[in-house]
């Protein structure tokens, strides 16, 4: 089959559902941003021809056709293996000051062995859900002065929390949950007077939109499995396949609204943190 023929070929779900597993799998390793991954599968869902979807992973490699070797520092770990964030060394942030103002450690950083920050009627944030560590155990140390620091972790990371509080205190909610095999332990522990150490597990948006998809391809394949069961038993289960299928709209649909509150809160308390943090500096920046 030539390229010229492939426009003229219709391109069925199973097609489209292959390059999607496909664009999220190179959004799990890095090769794609959010923003690419986004408009791929947007032009994916619309295509209705191999001519239309060809192009759209042309650039990435095929599975099981081994990747280009390139001879580049550490790469990204695969998805759920551990062994790859631990990497050794001295960290590239050691430590986060606030004094009437805020401070933020976030992104793609390596975290040292310990970690020392102080917030004094300010406030700072610590997220470690992409970084790296440079052992597999890590200790964030809080003073936290009529301020407060909040240390935001990945599933899977094993936390333990010995802060102690005057007319203050540690968050203790995400203690005891045990650590995925390989994965870092995180020690948050320091002093906290008149403010708060909060500790929150949470996942990044690209895992909330993996996560998503695949939910997405679940509810695919089950749609598919009623509908062959329905042809291979004929009409008698077209009811009960359009109550099954209302039944998961309703839940897809309340999950999807639970997740979408829960963005909004996320992005309200940031913003409401951001604003927070621009007034102090305008009223302290002089000092």
């Amino acid at each position: 089959m030539t390229d010229d023929e492939l426009p003229e070929l219709r391109a069925s779900d199973a097609d489209r559902e292959r390059v999607a597993d496909q664009l999220r799998d190179a959004l799990a390793e890095g090769r794609l941003d959010m923003e690419e991954f986004e408009e791929r599968l947007e032009a994916t869902y619309k295509a209705r021809t191999y001519g239309e979807l060809t192009p759209i992973t042309r650039d990435l490699p095929t599975a099981g056709v081994p990747s280009p070797v390139v001879n580049m520092v550490k790469q990204p770990a695969q998805r759920g293996s551990w062994s790859g964030r631990i990497v050794g060394g001295e960290g590239s942030s050691s430590w986060g000051v606030a004094i009437l103002s805020g401070f933020e450690r976030k992104g793609r950083w390596t975290v040292p062995r310990r970690f020392n920050s102080f917030a004094f009627m300010g406030g700072g944030e610590i997220d470690l859900r992409e970084a790296n560590f440079a052992d597999g155990e890590v200790v964030i140390n809080c003073i936290a002065i009529m301020g407060g620091v909040n240390v935001v972790v990945p599933p899977g990371v094993e936390v333990v929390v010995r802060g102690i509080g005057i007319m203050g205190g540690f968050d203790h909610r995400e203690e005891g949950e045990p650590g995925e095999p390989g994965a870092p332990r995180v020690i948050v522990t320091g002093f906290a007077f008149w403010g708060g150490v909060g500790v929150e597990r949470k996942l990044t948006r690209a895992e909330r939109q993996r996560l998503k998809e695949e939910r997405r391809q679940e509810k695919l394949e089950r749609k598919a499995a009623r509908k062959e069961l329905q042809g291979s038993q004929g009409s008698q289960t077209d009811g009960l396949g359009d109550m099954f299928d209302a039944l998961d709209e309703a839940r897809d649909l309340i999950r999807e609204r639970h997740e979408e509150r829960r963005e909004r809160h996320e992005e309200r308390r940031e913003r409401h943190r951001e604003r927070r943090e621009q007034r102090d500096r305008r009223r302290y920046g002089d000092y």
